[in-house]
């Protein structure tokens, strides 16, 4: 019996230069106990449907035609008092950033009791022992209640909005992006708690992402959006592994994977389709590198496919298979295959040498007149690195293990404690002597979040020109230099980008400028700091591209950080693996992906999700969350969370070089063996036996 019938659902919203039309038509049944995915880049139509189930269109936001039946009720024709008495009580929401839509200034417990209390007549008391219980099911402790969000991780703050889902046990969770931000590690935990809870409360799920790795590991079915259109659905097997549509065909392409370090993702080229018109032919003809005149005039119907539950918005259907070994060559994208560049790289451009950076906490008076000395958080604690010109050093770890203040402490953001900065040849005490204007110019930070690094009151031609006036460079020919920069990061033509606002631009356009800004100095160094986390995974991979041929083209060394480390081993040449302030692993990617020596980095690897629904992972459930950086444990500090740990290593911590390989070190005393490789997840068949994979 189907729980929720989307049929036929157009949405639009109103602006200044006439409507968008956001959502064309888009139609799907979720069944009871049913796990259904909606994919697709950003700007395909999938959050805007999740909105107009949920009645949470914005003010400019009009539902123009179809139905939403919920349980034999069309949600469309509810007043807001009947839609209120069916949200959170049979239909809860968990939001994208748990960050945005947690009430900064009311603890998180009376958060969750609030909405016990809207829906059910029950005392405050009663309701607090429910909130104890919801922080206990979602791996919380339940005496942290009345701590505010801010007190908790991104993790954990994730976990406090699936209790406030899950506090009425509603028959549908609307997921948008729970993940989205979070590592790898945290990303299985949130994924498995909501299907551990899903099950027990016999729920349905409707899960929105545009990571396919996470759909497959985690729906049954799912429906590929792009343009407001549904241009693929069907089980997540069926679509997945032999997808018809080139679409999809595309975005499965384009999604990195650890075990095929030989094959680079193949991303889409373009933007995705103006909305300002329905459109006439097949939304994806533009991109689409199999489109012919009939896809130009006329949107395919769906074909209904010879296995069960599967359809596809195709003219091509018939020719899936050819189609299917085509798309995964570049250039049947019309995209060039370079050369592998040569590995030979340049002069060391940047060296840290023991390098800290501690914060000192706050103090109570009683505690400074009996002259207490202070804690100190310790979230970058004696690293040592290297980066070298054509360079890439990817730095990986979980949140709040202090990669982003490690890169912030190298470019000079942040006052380093103790250690040493060296670049260029000089150390950092020479730039912070009257020489800043000249490190700034030679290296350039691009921020994880675009909308927040760019001034919402320049048009891109002045946020990409304001560098070249500060520091009086390439003034004669600014406008040049703007436009070609632009162009070198993929804004073509850049004359149709210069006057538009950030808020004009899409996510990924967004990111691009902020890079240019970045390039437009000819920098000899990037420090780059979760700059694709929030991106689609087409767009992730144009930017990674990006990145690799500025390293290789332009003698640029760039280190880039990030939680995920398929991404990384795309892009970099040598990883380095952060936890709690130290660099616990280093050494070339292959070596890494294939023989980690530390438990951490072989966790962090195998958490990536895997694209193929054949394929058995187990998913990484470390136990606990990371120690208090105040208080670290003695010994190794992630022995409190490592399997393997032994009494040596809860006593003294191990040096970087205890491996003691030169070019592959761990801080590990039984690191893994040297010829071991690392075990790689196992296909499965329908009939649940070990297998080669089906996957294309």
């Amino acid at each position: 019996m189907s729980l929720l019938e989307v049929e036929n659902l157009e949405v639009t919203y109103g602006t200044k230069n006439g409507k968008v039309h956001a959502v064309n038509g888009v139609s799907f049944d979720i069944d009871e106990g049913v796990n259904y995915g909606l994919a697709g880049e950003s700007g395909s139509g999938k959050s805007t449907v999740a909105e107009a189930v949920l009645g949470l269109l914005p003010d400019n936001g009009t539902v123009e035609s179809g139905s939403v039946q919920f349980n034999g009720k069309d949600l469309t024709s509810l007043s807001p008092t009947e839609r209120r008495e069916i949200l959170w009580e049979d239909i809860a929401y968990i939001p994208q950033s748990a960050m945005d839509s947690l009430d900064p200034v009311m603890s998180t417990g009376a958060q969750i009791r609030q909405a016990i209390q809207t829906h059910r007549d029950v005392s405050k008391s009663d309701a607090r022992e429910r909130v104890r219980e919801l922080f206990d099911i979602v791996g919380l402790d339940p005496g942290r209640i009345d701590d505010y969000p801010h007190e908790f991780s991104g993790g954990m703050r994730q976990r406090v909005t699936i209790a406030m889902a899950l506090a009425l046990e509603p028959d549908l969770i609307i997921a948008d992006e729970p993940t989205t931000g979070l590592d790898v590690i945290v990303q299985d935990k949130i994924i498995d708690k909501i299907l551990e809870i899903q099950e027990r409360m016999d729920s349905s799920l409707m899960l929105i992402t545009h990571e396919i790795g996470v759909i497959a590991e985690t729906c049954d079915e799912l429906s590929i959006l792009y343009g407001g259109k549904v241009m693929e659905q069907g089980s997540v097997d069926n679509v997945l592994i032999n997808p018809t549509n080139p679409y999809t065909m595309g975005l499965k392409n384009s999604f990195p994977e650890i075990d095929e370090l030989a094959d680079d993702p193949v991303s889409i080229p373009g933007s995705p389709p103006n909305l300002d018109s329905k459109p006439s032919g097949c939304v994806f003809q533009e991109r689409c590198p199999f489109s012919t005149p009939e896809c130009e005039t006329e949107h395919p119907d769906f074909v209904d496919l010879p296995n069960r539950n599967h359809r596809s918005a195709c003219h091509h259907v018939n020719r899936a298979a050819t189609m299917r070994q085509d798309a995964t060559e570049p250039d049947t994208w019309g995209i060039e295959e370079t050369e592998p560049a040569d590995s030979d790289v340049g002069d060391v451009i940047l060296e840290t040498r023991g390098l800290e950076k501690h914060y000192e906490q706050s103090q109570s008076l009683l505690s400074k007149v009996r002259g207490e000395s202070a804690d100190y958080v310790r979230a970058v604690d004696g690293v040592s690195l290297s980066v070298r010109k054509s360079e890439v050093l990817g730095i990986a770890g979980e949140s709040g293990c202090g990669k982003s203040t490690l890169g912030e402490t190298i470019a000079l953001l942040e006052e380093p404690t103790g250690g040493e900065v060296v670049f260029d040849g000089e150390p950092h005490e020479y730039y912070q002597d009257g020489n800043m204007k000249e490190f700034r110019r030679k290296a350039q930070i691009i921020f994880q979040d675009p909308f927040d690094s760019l001034n919402p009151r320049q048009t891109v031609r002045q946020l990409v020109g304001e560098p070249l006036t500060i520091h009086d460079y390439r003034t004669d020919e600014r406008t040049a230099a703007v436009t070609e920069t632009l162009e070198k990061v993929g804004l073509t033509p850049a004359s149709q980008f210069l006057d538009q606002y950030p808020h004009e631009l899409s996510g990924g356009q967004r990111q691009r400028v902020a890079i240019a800004r970045a390039l437009v100095l000819d920098p000899e160094f990037l420090i780059c700091d979760e700059p694709a986390s929030m991106l689609d995974v087409s767009l992730k991979v144009n930017l990674l591209n990006l990145l690799r041929d500025l390293a290789d083209t332009e003698a640029i060394g760039i280190v880039y950080i990030s939680h995920d480390l398929a991404s990384l081993t795309q892009v970099s040449d040598r990883l380095a693996i952060m936890y709690l302030g130290r660099i616990v692993e280093e050494g070339g990617v292959d070596r890494i992906a294939n023989q980690p020596k530390h438990p951490y980095t072989d966790s962090l690897l195998s958490a990536a999700p895997e694209k193929d629904p054949s394929v058995a992972r187990d998913r990484v459930l470390l136990d606990g969350e990371p120690p208090d950086p105040v208080d670290l444990p003695s010994g190794c500090a992630f022995a409190p969370r490592c399997s393997k740990a032994t009494d040596d290593c809860r006593r003294s911590e191990p040096d970087l070089d205890a491996a003691g390989n030169d070019t592959h070190t761990a801080a590990c005393y039984f690191p893994a063996d040297e010829t071991a490789e690392r075990d790689h997840p196992t296909s499965v068949d329908s009939s649940g036996t070990e297998g080669e994979s089906t996957s294309d």
